[in-house]
Formats: C-alpha cells, structure tokens, sequence
C-alpha cells in the first residue's frame, strides 16, 4: 500500500508539464549523445551541469537521469550500424548486432535492442520502487574486500566471454589493466607510467581507447582491403521489424538480461557494463536452436540480452545512489554532484526528507522509457538510410565525428592524437585475431580494483587473508576459481573452440 502512495506521490510531481519537458529533453539529448560516437553521458552531464542551477532539483534531476538511460538505447545504435559503441555498456553489443547490419538486418537488430531496452527499463524501474529500501541492507555488506572480488569475477567472466584464444584473452585484460594503471597515483599523488607527459598524469581516456580500437583499427583494416572486399554498408535491407521467430529467441534472452541486468546494477561498480558483458557471456553459454545464426554472426540474442540487462543495471544502478549516496559510475558520482549543487546531502535520508524528489525521480523513469521508445522506434528507418551512404563518405564522417567527439571532451588535441595511435594498436589486434573487448573491460576495471584492494589492505593493516575470511568475498573467489577450472577442462574447451570457430 506504501508503495502506490509513494508512486502516487512521484506520478503527481513529474506529470507536471515542465518535468515532462525536462524528461523529453533529457531521453532526446540522452539518444543523441548515444548515437554520435565519441560523446558519452559523462561528458555531456558535465557540460550541462552549470545550467541545472537555474532548474528546480526534480527537473534538473529528472533531465540528468533522462540523458543517462537515453544513452543507454542510442548507444546501441552506432554498435549496430557502424560497428562503434556511442557507449561503454554498448561494447558487446557490436559483436552480433554489427554482423546483422552486415547481413541487411539492421532493422531487426535495432528494434530487438529498443524493445528489450523498454521492457529491461520498465522492470528495473519498478525493482528500484518496490525493493530500494530493503536492498541498501545487501549493499551495505559489501566493503573493499568483496567489491575486488566481484571484479575479479568480472574479469574472469571476460576471458570465458572473448572467442578465439584463452591466451589472447587473457594478454588482452592484463594489457587493459597495465592501461588502467596510467595516471596519477590516487594515495600518493606521485604520476605513474607518464613519462614525464603532463597530458598522461590524468590517464588515459576511455573514449580514446574505445574509438580508437573499434573504430579507427575498424577503419583501417577496411582501407587495407581491395576495394572490391572492403565491407560496404549498401547490404539490402529486409524489414524493419523482427520476425516470428525473432521473437521467440528474443523473448527468453530479454528476460535473462533483464533478471540480471537487475541485480547486477544494485551492486556498485559498474553496474549497467558488467550487466551487459555478463548476459552476453550467459547468452553464448545456452545452446543453439536448429537453424540458429552462431553467435558472432549476428545472432539476435547476443543483441536483446545484452542490451536489456544493460538498460536494467542503468535503472537500479540508482539503488545504492538514492539510498546509501554511494555513485556506482561516473554518471552518478555527476548526480550526487547535481544533487549537491540543490543542497541536498544525497543518502538515505532523502526518501523520507524529499519524498517528491525521490518518488518524482523513479516515476519519471517510466515516463522517459515510454518517451524512448515512442522516439527511437520510428526513427529507426532514418538510422538504417545511413546504410545506404556509400563507404567512401563515411569513412571520413566516422573519423570526424570520432576526433570532434575526442576533442570535445576535455577540448584537447592530444586526445586526438591519441585515437589515431589506438586505431594503429586496433588494426594490429584485428591482424593478431585478438578480441578488443576484454581489453576495455580491464581498462575500466583495473583503477577500480586497485582502489578497492588498497583499501580492503589499509583496513586489514596488510593482511591479505582479508579477501579470504569475509564469506562474500571468499563466495565470489570461489566462483572465479571454478569458472577458470570449468573452462580449462578439456570437454569444455574443446566444446568453446568449436563454438567460436570462424566459418
């Protein structure tokens, strides 16, 4: 009963026509910076921080959180057409939702990711109302010691996810945790692996890596080609909308990603990425029907599941900001920013201080989710008339838009420059046959994972067995270890070779 009050409550304090216009604006700008690869939602709640001291807190809110699930559909966009993901969450979407495109089926793919993002957002919207005061109890039981567990976790799942070699895999995490490690020392304050570059001492960017990699190495591995075997985009396309049977295949692995994407978000540390690499490992794991695509050859469900488990952690990653103040990502740690610039101290006490804000916030989601939906389905004919842009043209408008998107950022050239260099690193891998995706996991992972551990130490006074004697942390381990065992026993690994055996 408590609960139809609050929504009550939240419906009232965002069916007012100027949240309605801050939702709109939001899922619109929020779709937009999904689809333009290199302009994530970190940099644009950023920029339009400074405008939110005019708003009222819920609209400023509510526009912020807008942009940040809107990101989330057009993200896969750009994954499906060009083979760019506008998104970190988006990065395995590519792997099937690209080779669909490639096949003229662009329109299938693209509806799958709408639908499944609608239904997975609908769904973790309503986890966040019904369970956001009983599940703060779970987060407070993780500490340092468990959250460098899960990651461990994480990227153990990676290895098992990537196709091709477990050595590869495994080269390629290591080298995404050594990029990590570029940067500024976050308890000493002393530059790490800059070499005297003052650009260096704030790291490496993420979209540097990410468009670099997949879309400049993309590129120039194209323009290596013959003309005649480069890959052209003028594939037919046949139908917009998802066949019978793509909805049976959908339908379950929506469902999955869902249920996962759920309770992955609840728990800081990269909810809505983890979520989507994690059903995307789930997905290859469940056995091919007669007659299915293989995956990495453009199977639908490696395209809904994980685009819904990532629209499903993007919801409920609100959990631990609206209730313990804790921001699981980049975005929220923007959010708290937002809510400090309104005066007010993000945590548990703002469901019972600001009950509209907290309430107006969560209804609003459903709200933005319809408006997604009734944004980006009819616009999907107008993204796939990109398909039909000869090669030649948009080679050069994908390195525009990657460079202009760089650039803007933090406004530097040396970003530029360093796109270039990491598409030159991206065509040696497409060379080497080594999977790029493990490699992003591991770069985002790794500073966390550090901090986490170095923490766990400072709290245990250096001793280690702390990882161990917490039985979260020790439960998390255990399952790490038995997917290495399960992976390396010869049955399954001559099982995962025949899985992702090139046609």
């Amino acid at each position: 009963m408590d609960l139809i009050n609050n929504l009550s409550i939240g419906f009232g304090a965002a069916f007012t026509f100027q949240n309605l216009i801050y939702a709109f604006v939001g899922c619109l700008l929020g779709t937009l910076i999904g689809v333009l690869p290199g302009i994530g939602p970190v940099a644009t709640i950023a920029m339009l921080l400074p405008a939110t001291y005019a708003l009222p807190p819920v609209a400023a809110l509510i526009m912020l959180a807008g942009i940040y699930y809107g990101s989330q559909y057009g993200g896969s966009t750009t994954a499906i057409l060009v083979n760019l993901p506008g998104e970190s969450a988006s990065v395995v979407t590519v792997i099937d939702g690209h080779q669909m495109a490639k096949n003229g089926r662009a329109g299938p793919a693209l509806a799958a990711a709408g639908l499944g993002s609608f239904f997975a957002g609908c769904v973790g919207t309503l986890i966040l109302a019904a369970f956001a005061p009983p599940l703060t109890e779970v987060a407070f039981k993780f500490g340092p010691a468990e959250y460098f567990s899960l990651m461990i976790l994480g990227l153990i799942g990676a290895v098992v996810l990537a196709s091709g070699s477990l050595l590869k895999a495994i080269c390629m995490i290591v080298l995404g945790l050594l990029l990590g490690l570029v940067g500024t020392d976050v308890n000493s304050g002393v530059a790490r692996y800059s070499f005297d570059i003052p650009e260096l001492t704030d790291g490496i960017g993420f979209i540097a890596i990410a468009m670099g990699v997949f879309g400049y190495g993309e590129i120039i591995a194209n323009l290596a080609k013959p003309e005649e075997e480069r890959e052209i985009f003028t594939a037919k396309v046949q139908g917009l909308w998802p066949t019978k049977d793509d909805f049976k295949r959908m339908l379950p692995a929506v469902l999955r990603g869902t249920a996962l994407g759920s309770t992955l978000g609840i728990l800081p540390g990269g909810g809505a990425l983890l979520s989507s690499f994690a059903a995307y490992t789930m997905e290859k794991k469940l056995k091919l029907k007669p007659g299915e695509v293989p995956f990495g050859k453009g199977n639908i469900r490696g395209v809904a599941g994980p685009e819904s488990a990532n629209n499903a952690g993007a919801q409920t990653s609100f959990i631990p900001l609206l209730t313990l103040g804790i921001p699981p990502n980049p975005v929220m740690a923007l959010m708290v920013g937002a809510m400090t610039i309104h005066n007010i101290q993000p945590g548990p006490q703002v469901m019972t201080s600001n009950p509209e804000l907290f309430w107006g916030l969560i209804a609003s989601m459903w709200i933005g989710n319809l408006m997604l939906i009734i944004l980006n389905m009819p616009l999907i004919g107008m993204w796939i008339k990109l398909l039909s842009i000869p090669y030649r043209w948009l080679f050069p408008a994908i390195v525009l838009f990657c460079a202009i998107g760089v650039y803007s950022t933090n406004n530097n050239t040396w970003d530029v420059w360093m796109v270039a260099i990491f598409g030159v690193v991206g065509y040696v891998f497409i060379k080497l046959g080594c999977e790029p995706a493990p490699l992003l996991l591991g770069f985002i992972l790794g500073p966390m994972m550090e901090e986490n551990l170095r923490r766990a130490l400072l709290l245990s006074r250096g001793d280690w067995s702390v990882l161990v004697t917490r039985p979260i942390s020790l439960g998390l381990l255990i399952a790490a270890a038995l997917l290495i065992v399960i992976v390396l026993l010869p049955a399954v690994k001559s099982k995962r070779e025949e899985a992702f055996v090139e046609e």
